[in-house]
């Protein structure tokens, strides 16, 4: 299991921490998750009967994980938003972690197609992480996600044009468009 365990950590580690830090901007909750991920992989290791390819089993388990995650913190922030007056000024501290667009990318049309790509909805963002920065197929996206072919399709696509349409109108106004 440990030569498995290896194989996979040094093929697919940099991949996995990339996508996990896409998803959640964020390099300290993005280690958490990682580690997180390892562990679920170690402890489903006997029930992985290598019907999909390991990549696409591991990279389902990162989407599970961060699914996860962020259901946790909005159940979270649903609990405290009861305990504090959040109208007090100056409630929001700034965060500290620069964003994966201002740590990568210098040219400043990626850096808005980043953004915009948190514009997409959570299936759209999975789907064009996937395929465009991640590189799977549409057969391993399908897989990852656990979705059809056809969907991923259909995701892609609409994804896709929910960019295009946000950074053309961005261009016309001469601005980001935020």
């Amino acid at each position: 299991m440990k030569a498995f365990f290896d194989e996979l950590y040094e093929s697919y580690h940099q991949d996995l921490y990339q996508f996990i830090f896409y998803m959640v901007k964020d390099k300290e909750v993005c280690e958490d998750l990682v580690q997180e991920v390892y562990i679920k992989v170690l402890r489903s290791y006997d029930s992985f009967k290598g019907v999909s390819s390991e990549k696409t089993w591991l990279f389902s388990i990162a989407r599970h994980v961060t699914i996860d995650f962020f259901r946790s913190l909005k159940r979270r922030r649903n609990r405290v938003d009861g305990y504090f007056d959040w109208s007090e000024k100056g409630r929001l501290l700034p965060d500290q972690n620069p964003l994966p667009d201002e740590i990568a990318e210098q040219n400043e049309e990626i850096k808005r197609m980043y953004h915009y790509l948190d514009k997409c909805t959570p299936e759209q963002k999975s789907v064009l992480i996937l395929r465009y920065i991640q590189s799977f197929s549409i057969q391993e996206t399908a897989e990852i996600l656990d979705f059809s072919i056809s969907k991923v399709k259909t995701t892609q696509h609409r994804g896709l044009k929910r960019l295009e349409k946000r950074m053309i109108e961005a261009n016309q106004k001469g601005g980001n468009g935020s």
